[in-house]
């Protein structure tokens, strides 16, 4: 459950980040760097702040 809302989040994160880019400002592209990063160092180090986040509101894996 907890890997599902993290990859909905995080693909979330990332559409709204482009759509945010071509109509807004161009620097929105940053967030959409930050939320790639994250999801690669989480692979790394298998720590995700998300994950952690969504334990503290009681969800389940």
């Amino acid at each position: 459950m907890k890997n599902r809302i993290v990859r909905a989040v995080a693909g979330s994160f990332i559409l709204i980040s482009l759509i945010m880019a071509i109509y807004v400002n161009q620097n929105w592209l940053w967030f959409t760097a930050f939320v790639g990063a994250n999801l690669l160092q989480s692979s790394f180090t298998k720590w995700c702040l998300m994950e952690d986040i969504l334990s503290k509101f009681g969800i389940k894996n």
